[in-house]
């Protein structure tokens, strides 16, 4: 019964024993039977219960370690070779000394499979740069102006190197005087430079084209073929050079070309006209310049020509000569 909002139990001692000893078995029971359901619930449901934990289904055992979930194991590759220095330095001759500007070296790595091309590394335009280079074979390409040598180094594990690149190279100055010894005008003459030698077509390598007077250009020793253009037509003189090892190699090329002004009047004397189309040809009909306007000038070689002048539906021609360093006007009448 109840009184005063105590519980209060009524009866004998030994009665109120088995009721305890009843609760307190079946407590126990309870117990077992949770155990055994919890042993009893698939290992996705105790994951579903603790999402913090990695899932280790069908991983393989980890000698009693577990790796964090947040870890990737990167296998370890084989060591290559720590990295060599390799000092780099450039002569013009053998016995001369270091070059010490403009230099620009190329460095390729040469791989290792059958077939593939060589990868490139860096370019340096330190005069004698130190490096370092892992252990492997190198291309390595050094330039000078024009002049340029590539070889092949080997770097070698715990081996640093020393390397000399002795381009064999020397300067070329070209300059060019009119048929009287006077200096040309730089703007109007250009040159080319050509390999000495030919292919089985007769055909040279251009080694550089549109070089102005006075420009000293750095090539590799050897002979070397120039053709030089005073003005715009024919006026073009072929030469063939030596370039020497560790010297400056001075050209002087004469250009006996004649500066001609063409006219086309109505009576000798008279005003230009405008509007004229002009073709020079040489004595084999061949068309030497094409121009247009009241007064062109061209450069010729020394020699003699036809010119054609074309006006209004007309064509009017004159036979005319010039000789080396002439200025000369040629004037066509129109009749």
């Amino acid at each position: 019964m109840v009184d005063g909002g105590r519980s209060r139990h009524t009866g004998s001692a030994g009665a109120r024993s088995r009721p305890a000893r009843a609760r307190a078995f079946a407590t126990r029971l309870a117990m077992m039977l949770a155990l055994a359901a919890l042993a009893s619930v698939p290992a996705s449901a105790q994951q579903a219960q603790d999402p913090w934990r990695p899932d280790t289904r069908g991983a393989p055992p980890t000698g009693g370690f577990l790796q964090p979930p947040n870890v990737t194991v990167v296998p370890r590759s084989a060591p290559t070779g720590s990295a060599q220095e390799v000092q780099l330095t450039a002569f013009l001759t053998d016995d001369g000394p270091p070059i010490d500007q403009g230099l620009v070296w190329h460095i390729f790595q040469d791989s290792d499979r059958e077939g593939a091309n060589a990868r490139h590394h860096r370019t340096l335009r330190d005069p004698n740069p130190m490096i370092r280079l892992a252990p492997g074979r190198y291309l390595v390409n050094v330039s000078f102006g024009r002049a340029n040598l590539t070889r092949t180094i080997v770097v070698e594990a715990g081996a640093a190197l020393n390397e000399r690149f002795v381009l064999n190279a020397g300067g070329l100055r070209v300059s060019a005087q009119l048929g009287d010894g006077t200096p040309a005008p730089e703007t109007a003459v250009n040159y080319d430079i050509f390999s000495g030698e030919t292919d089985q077509l007769g055909n040279r390598q251009r080694i550089m084209s549109g070089a102005r007077p006075g420009l000293i250009m750095r090539l590799n020793a050897g002979i070397f073929h120039i053709v030089s253009r005073y003005g715009d037509a024919n006026a073009v003189v072929n030469a063939d050079v030596t370039v020497e090892a560790g010297k400056l190699t001075e050209v002087a090329i004469a250009h006996p070309g004649a500066s001609v002004t063409f006219k086309l009047v109505t009576r000798p004397g008279g005003e230009a006209q405008s509007g004229a189309q002009w073709a020079i040809l040489d004595p084999d009909g061949e068309v030497i310049k094409e121009s247009a306007g009241a007064l062109p000038t061209h450069v010729l070689a020394a020699g003699s020509y036809v010119v054609t002048a074309r006006h209004s539906g007309r064509v009017f021609r004159h036979g005319f000569t010039v000789q080396a360093g002439e200025t000369a006007q040629i004037e066509v009448v129109m009749r």
